[in-house]
Formats: C-alpha cells, sequence, structure tokens
C-alpha cells in the first residue's frame, strides 16, 4: 500500500521500498553505464572483460553500500551491527546489482561471438538508457507528478546516462 497525501492505492510496494528499491536501481545503473565507459576504453575488442568489469564493480559497490548504511543505521539506532540488519539493508541494496543484469546480458552476448565488443558495448549503454527511462517513469508515477514535471524527471535520468555516452566517445576516439 502506498500512501500519497492521504490517500491510498495498492503498488505492491510501500513507498519508502519502492524508493530504496529505485534510488539503488538509479545508482547501479549510473555506475554501470560508468564502468561500460572504462571498460570500452581499456578492452575495446573483449566484451568478456567488461562483462565482468561490470559484475564484479556491481557486487563490490553493493557489498560497500550494505555494510557503509550497516554502519550507520548503527550509529544512527545506538545498536550493534547485526548479521540481520545487513540481511536486510543487502535486499533493499540489490537493486545496485540487478541494475547490471541488463546490460551484462549485452555483454555477454559479445562475449560468446552472437555480436561485435563493440555492438555489445551500445546495445549495453542503449539497455541503460532505457532502465533510466523506465526509472524516471516509475519515480514519476510513485510521486503523482504531472506530464511536464516526469518529462523533466525523465530528462534528468537520460541527461546523466547521455553525459556517460558523451564521455564514452570522447575517451575511446
Amino acid at each position: 500500500m502506498v500512501e500519497k497525501h492521504g490517500s491510498s492505492r495498492t503498488v505492491g510496494f510501500s513507498r519508502a521500498a519502492t524508493g530504496e528499491r529505485l534510488g539503488g536501481f538509479i545508482y547501479g545503473t549510473i555506475l554501470v553505464l560508468a564502468v561500460l565507459v572504462a571498460g570500452a576504453r581499456a578492452y575495446p575488442h573483449a566484451a568478456g572483460h567488461i562483462a565482468a568489469l561490470v559484475a564484479v564493480t556491481s557486487v563490490v559497490f553493493w557489498i560497500a553500500h550494505v555494510y557503509a548504511h550497516g554502519l550507520a543505521e548503527g550509529v544512527a539506532k545506538d545498536e550493534h551491527l547485526s548479521t540481520s540488519a545487513l540481511r536486510r539493508i543487502g535486499r533493499r541494496e540489490r537493486g545496485i546489482m540487478e541494475a547490471a543484469l541488463p546490460p551484462l546480458g549485452a555483454l555477454l552476448l559479445g562475449t560468446f561471438g552472437l555480436i561485435s565488443t563493440r555492438a555489445a558495448v551500445w546495445t549495453g549503454f542503449g539497455l541503460g538508457l532505457a532502465v533510466l527511462v523506465v526509472e524516471g517513469f516509475a519515480f514519476a508515477r510513485v510521486e503523482g507528478l504531472s506530464r511536464i514535471a516526469t518529462l523533466v524527471v525523465v530528462a534528468a535520468n537520460v541527461g546523466l546516462g547521455v553525459a556517460l555516452v558523451g564521455l564514452k566517445l570522447l575517451v575511446t576516439h
């Protein structure tokens, strides 16, 4: 149930849970796009290496987020860090890793020679940008934003992604 300014509607997750998942997905997507930039520069003909960088970076950043949020929550609540708290935070932050899945799928196609590394990287970017669009619309829906405000949010999300694509073009050409 989501509470929205005094009214309630069912959307499957609480407002807080939706916001936390969305935050992880957006962060994870931007992280993956940044790793694609670096990976494409370092390994222009090795989709498997880029896929490994994306996967390992996503997992490492997820672990770092879980640990940091666990410590912060323990201090804020004046409680010792517990395994159950880390598991709960891990579930909440898993969007960081899940955001890597669409671009990883494209990179795996390149790894197995079904498409070129260049096509895999560009497909990964396209999928990452598409995820940013969907995330922008999801945020706007939960917030009940107008069409104009929705477009602004989607444009901001995509703008971050496009800036990374521009960076990719700058560093690889």
